[in-house]
């Protein structure tokens, strides 16, 4: 694998020399100033490339730009309404801006309104550790009665409803503001900050697509851009739902293999291609990880290697961010398994046979604490997990067991 890390700009409170102590290889990071829908631009591209290229004393720091993640998908594109065809047409262009800069991968999602979604962004773990946590029935609190949803009481179970509506009226004021700004955080560094009236419109929007809508604008999409990839030399990956299971009544099209298998198939070029999220998918109990490696692993462009633990087995469920070799997915036959896949890619000679992989999230440790950086995106938490995802690499490597 290609160790990599995400990056989100200037004001990242983990800095290109932070990163440098880490051993990382590469950098994934994106312009997220850059409205959805606009144009990447060769000169912001490149001004993005300077910023990685030198640490703070001017030193060069020997560091690419590798990965983009994301170059924003816009509601109009997913809704097909207002400018979406000039928004399609600028994200080809930058693509193209991408290559000419010598980026070839590029991680985006197709999920309406919300990148992520959390309840809690530091759930104090036992050992004092903070974590990402989603909560069903405090969404549920924030869905009911503080979106106030039409319809929303229907999308959950009666235990679940009730419950809620306990924990909502225990709730000050303080703590109801605190629940609404967590789940609408969306994707930290992104232009858009979203209010509870912006959700409220972008949900109205969202009214006539239905999964089926979803599923079609989303091949559209695809076939306008992937043969334009293959053509140029580009990898497309697109990254999962977060959580893998619908929310707010709207759409989700990237949840399950299934979902994988038809996207794929639907424009059946090399170039359009999976971001395996382990996280992500190992939110459903019925995603088996390694056996997707195993299965469409000729079309994984990028890995986000994370684990989650789930509160039950429920589809829809309560889960947290736990260590990187904790949680519930098998992480290390999962390594296995890419790691089979990359002497698979070498045999035929692929010039991407290492696959770059990145430590997601993290828990928040030791100075990570106070230090107020993006939730899910520590120094030292994320170092840890990438040591532990080294540690089992180099093992399986060594022993031959991959």
């Amino acid at each position: 694998m290609r160790h990599v890390w995400r990056w989100f700009g200037p004001n990242d409170r983990v800095s290109i020399d932070d990163m440098m102590q880490t051993g990382v290889q590469g950098v994934v990071t994106a312009l997220h100033h850059v409205q959805s829908g606009a144009l990447w631009t060769p000169e912001e591209i490149a001004m993005r490339q300077g910023q990685i290229a030198a640490m703070k004393d001017g030193t060069p720091s020997g560091l690419k730009w590798e990965v983009v993640e994301s170059l924003p998908v816009s509601e109009a594109i997913k809704t097909q309404s207002g400018d979406w065809r000039a928004h399609v047409e600028n994200w080809i262009a930058s693509m193209r801006n991408l290559k000419a800069a010598g980026i070839e991968v590029i991680c985006y999602n197709f999920m309406p309104v919300l990148d992520w979604t959390r309840t809690d962004l530091a759930w104090r773990r036992p050992n004092g550790a903070t974590c990402m946590r989603f909560d069903f029935t405090d969404f549920a609190a924030f869905d009911i009665h503080i979106l106030k949803r039409a319809g929303a009481a229907e999308d959950f179970p009666e235990d679940i409803r009730d419950e809620a509506a306990r924990r909502f009226a225990a709730m000050d004021e303080a703590r109801r503001e605190q629940l609404a700004g967590n789940v609408v955080f969306g994707l930290p560094g992104a232009a858009e900050n979203f209010s509870l009236q912006d959700v409220r419109d972008l949900l109205d929007s969202y009214a006539p697509v239905t999964d089926e809508v979803l599923r079609r604008n989303f091949h559209d999409f695809l076939e306008q851009v992937a043969p334009v990839a293959q053509e140029i030399g580009v990898r497309l990956c697109c990254h999962p739902d977060d959580p893998p299971f619908g929310l707010l009544g709207l759409p989700r099209v990237m949840s399950t293999e299934a979902d994988y298998a038809e996207r794929l198939a639907a424009v059946d070029l090399s170039a359009n291609g999976i971001t395996l999220c382990s996280g992500s998918l190992g939110a459903r109990p019925d995603n088996d990880l390694p056996g997707m490696m195993e299965r469409f692993g000729a079309r994984v462009h990028f890995l986000h290697l994370r684990n989650v633990r789930r509160d039950g087995d429920a589809i829809r469920g309560s889960f947290f961010e736990d260590e990187h070799l904790g949680g519930q997915t098998d992480m290390v036959a999962l390594v296995a398994s890419v790691l089979r896949e990359e002497e698979r890619r070498r045999k035929t000679g692929r010039a991407d046979a290492a696959i770059p992989m990145r430590p997601d999230h993290g828990q928040d440790i030791l100075d990570d604490i106070g230090r107020g950086g993006q939730p899910g995106y520590p120094a030292i938490g994320r170092l840890k997990g990438l040591a532990e995802l080294r540690g089992v690499e180099a093992a399986l490597t060594h022993r031959g067991t991959a």
